[in-house]
């Protein structure tokens, strides 16, 4: 059933809304008849005109130098063999979202149905002009190797064939510092690759231009070692025929110093590891299962260094730390070709990348309290918001030294300020709360679980790994609803809190406690127990669950009264407040109050404050503060601008370390230059403000609806501040997508408190 289900939500989500996963999105204005005239007939024929006189304006005036082909023919799909080439489109629209979300690249994917090395060769060819750059991808070989050596040849934009140098191009970097920590030289290690396809190849030839001696590399297929003596080799295998008298992979990895699996899964055991040398290094690359399951190898031996395919172990080899790079770099010099010397500047930037510091972002994400270059970070994490402006650089002045950029950078300074404003561009914040949430799932209380968008989430977070749901709700309807939808909640505590429960009595007596002298008698403390808010909520008093999602179904104001009565506010924080996260192609913002107080006085903005900071700061990421108002400090008078501009006096007062200024208007607190221009006294020149402090909920309210409505931000919230444990209530009606988010800033809510 769960294998069922999990293959529905996978169609469900290529299918449901607008088919597929990308779209072409306008960049200029098309609002009126006079920019549809410029756009096209008659005013295009400017730029036509431009580009006829100089062909290399076609960059200046067209997308071209941001545009990349991703280009299968299917005949090798991840591990789907030949499936051709409508089967392949879904792979490559994913290809074109990974380009998108890790390196601002625009991209068109092209499946041909052609199989020849001439008619691909010629087809693509003659899509030059269109292209600055093409990905090859998903082609078997050896087909692939003749392809790729022909385009470089006669296309004069770059080429890359992903499935060969991708891996051999973040593994290489991976050996370099596996080598390095192993106390072992590359020229003398012993190196045993299990695969001879594309990538195995690509790679071997890496490892050797790193500074490996083909001498000392053993590669097998699946007939066995690769030996001088066969006669079944063809070019690229009879380039790594040994001379050894080795036949098998047992044999091979005898005294081994490196392991490189590129093959299939389950092929090596744990006493193959233990008959290589000291300090053995184990690449098992193949996915999804690795040539010797991680825990196997990891207890084979202590002295072992290991890297997998997966993203559940350390030292993950994922393409994503290098193509989408790798381009950027690449167009960004409109370089002719990706060369030898532009992957090995890729290699080495993230070899070094690894050795430094690592931001708090990635400590989070992953669940550390401090990654450090070692055995089990050996590569840098793929949401390492660094790789872009470390990698492309990188690649780009190789580009420029050895002779094949025609468009060379001279600002280095402008250019990686202008990569990292291309990583906000599509913002990776939910993505980075997920992958935290999942290093530490906590217990979750849902309170609708009889909503099937309720128990749709609750399944997801729970495949996903990213909370251990517990349900509220009628039981025999529960499951009912869960059948009819093809969910599998079978593991998944559900609790009905209109029967008695072995925790009744024990909730009831600690609500009296709370609440007796608030008119509740014990009585009425089980009769309210008998509400799911407040059942829930005590489930995470009494510490038999770590965190509270409801809401769904009733109005906020209805759902946070159990919260105030049972959570309560923490003393530190004084009151309660909603803020909304907005994710925009800007990056991500953090709006409060909008939910819970009307109109706060001055005093309480600055509680207000504090607690958002508060709760940004555990989300990992620095509050920089706007105080919202219609003035621009004090240039109007009235109510607003007043009480902004009292509440900004005394933040700065009692709190000088929080970066606050105000009273503000939104243009100005989002433009560091037109601050700077017109406000240079200001304290958030040169920072640009993430999260704003409205003067009431009206206006707070209404602007993420705004937003929300017209497609300019999608938001997560309100997420409830101030209390004393975490509790969040959900908008009426909320998506499953959000109630899934919502989640998983619960569970990191949870993690960061304790």
């Amino acid at each position: 059933m769960k294998e069922k289900t999990k293959k529905q939500d996978i169609l469900d989500y290529h299918s449901q809304g607008r088919p597929g996963k990308i779209e072409v999105v306008p960049t200029k204005p098309t609002n009126s008849q006079r920019d549809l005239a410029i756009a096209y007939s008659p005013g295009v024929a400017e730029p036509c005109l431009e580009i006829e006189k100089n062909p290399d304006d076609v960059y200046k005036y067209t997308a071209k130098g941001n545009l990349v082909a991703v280009i299968s023919n299917g005949t090798a799909v991840l591990g789907l063999g030949d499936i051709g080439p409508e089967a392949s489109k879904p792979v490559m629209e994913g290809k074109g979202l990974l380009f998108k979300i890790f390196a601002d690249i625009d991209v068109f994917d092209i499946e041909l149905n052609v199989k020849d090395v001439d008619s691909f060769v010629a087809t693509v060819k003659a899509m030059e002009p269109t292209f600055g750059g093409v990905n090859l991808e998903d082609i078997k070989a050896p087909e692939c190797f003749e392809i790729e050596k022909r385009l470089k040849e006669e296309m004069k934009i770059p080429i890359m064939h992903d499935d060969q140098h991708g891996t051999a191009i973040i593994s290489s970097a991976a050996l370099l510092n596996a080598v390095e920590l192993s106390g072992k030289k590359l020229n003398k290690v012993r190196i045993v690759i299990n695969g001879a396809g594309a990538s195995a190849i690509s790679c071997t030839r890496l490892f050797e231009a790193i500074g490996a001696d083909r001498k000392n590399i053993v590669m097998l297929d699946s007939k066995g070692v690769i030996r001088a003596d066969r006669t079944d080799l063809e070019e690229n295998k009879r380039y790594f025929a040994t001379q050894l008298n080795l036949h098998t992979l047992e044999e091979a990895m005898k005294g081994a110093d490196v392991f490189v699996g590129l093959s299939k899964g389950n092929v090596v055991n744990q006493d193959m590891v233990r008959s290589m040398a000291k300090n053995p290094i184990v690449f098992a690359l193949a996915n999804p299962d690795p040539e010797i399951p991680y825990e196997l190898a990891m207890a084979s031996r202590d002295d072992i260094i290991m890297a997998t395919g997966r993203s559940d172990h350390p030292n993950q080899v994922n393409n994503v730390l290098g193509f989408p790079y790798i381009f950027r770099g690449a167009l960004d010099v409109r370089a002719t070709r990706i060369n030898e010397e532009m992957k090995l500047a890729a290699v080495k930037a993230l070899a070094e990348l690894a050795k430094t510091p690592v931001p708090e972002v990635v400590n989070m994400v992953y669940g550390e309290k401090n990654i450090t270059f070692g055995k089990s970070y050996i590569i840098p994490k793929p949401f390492d918001p660094r790789l872009i402006y470390t990698v492309s650089p990188a690649v780009a002045k190789a580009a420029m030294e050895s002779g094949v950029a025609r468009n060379p950078i001279t600002d280095w300074a402008a250019y990686h300020l202008e990569l990292k404003k291309r990583l906000g561009l599509d913002d990776k914040f939910i993505n980075l709360i997920t992958q935290k949430a999942k290093q530490d799932p906590k217990r979750v209380v849902f309170a609708n679980a009889d909503s099937f968008k309720v128990l749709k989430a609750a399944q997801i977070v729970a495949d996903e790994g990213i909370a251990k749901p517990i349900l509220l709700g009628n039981e025999a309807l529960v499951h009912k609803i869960a059948k009819e939808n093809g969910l599998d909640i079978s593991q998944f505590p559900v609790i009905d809190p209109l029967y008695e429960t072995p925790q009744s009595a024990e909730y009831a007596e600690l609500l009296f406690q709370k609440r007796q002298r608030k008119g509740v008698t014990l009585y009425d403390a089980h009769k309210l127990l008998m509400n799911r808010s407040y059942y829930g909520c005590m489930m995470v008093e009494a510490g038999h669950a770590d965190a509270f999602v409801s809401g769904i179904t009733r109005k906020y104001a209805h759902a946070m009264t159990p919260a105030l009565q049972v959570i309560g506010v923490s003393e530190e924080a004084k009151r309660a407040s909603g803020m909304y996260i907005m994710l925009t192609k800007q990056g991500q913002f953090f709006f409060s109050d909008t939910s819970v107080n009307p109109n706060p006085t001055a005093e309480e903005l600055v509680e207000i404050t504090v607690s958002t900071a508060k709760a940004v700061q555990r989300l990992g990421q620095k509050p920089v503060v706007a105080m919202l108002s219609y003035s621009n400090f004090g240039s109007v008078n009235g109510a607003v601008p007043e009480k902004m501009a009292k509440a900004t006096a005394m933040l700065k007062e009692q709190y000088p370390g929080l970066l606050v200024d105000g009273d503000i208007q939104v243009n100005f607190a989002l433009d560091p230059e037109l601050l700077q221009e017109t406000f240079p006294f200001s304290d958030l020149v040169g920072k640009r403000a993430n999260t704003f402090i409205f003067p009431d909920l009206a206006s707070a309210n209404m602007t993420y609806k705004f937003l929300q409505a017209f497609g300019a931000a999608e938001a997560i919230g309100p997420v409830l501040i101030g209390l004393k444990k975490p509790v969040h209530i959900l908008q009426l009606g909320s998506s499953v997508r959000e109630i899934v988010n919502m989640v998983a800033i619960a569970v990191v809510d949870a993690q960061t408190r304790k």
